[in-house]
């Protein structure tokens, strides 16, 4: 049987921002869990690295863990904080981009 979730300890406290690790000149991903109703991954973004404008079949949840990013969501910036969250819709084409190291959790549901 497939495990609903990987790469991470199970039944321990965690604290999310030290599950994944900044690299230099990388946007780097740890995938928690994958299926089709829901994606949830971590995001180390170095400053100044970004993903380009794309569009997500699901609405994509985003928590700021770290440092500052900013979400560009149908052309508008948001700068988002650690401890604020922000959903971008399921058709509509947003950006990241570290404006500071930014670590995030992204969760997309299907």
């Amino acid at each position: 049987m497939k495990e609903p979730m990987k790469n991470i300890s199970k039944s321990e406290v965690l604290t999310l921002k030290n599950e994944v690790n900044y690299q230099d000149g990388q946007v780097v991903s740890k995938t928690l869990a994958q299926n089709d109703a829901v994606s949830v991954t971590l995001f180390a973004f170095d400053k100044d690295e970004e993903i380009s404008t794309h569009e997500s079949g699901g609405d994509a949840f985003v928590t700021c863990l770290d440092g500052v990013g900013r979400l560009t969501i149908d052309g508008i910036p948001h700068e988002l904080h650690e401890g604020e969250s922000i959903v971008m819709p399921a058709g509509h084409p947003h950006a990241v981009y570290g404006q500071e190291r930014f670590k995030m959790l992204l969760v997309v549901v299907f």
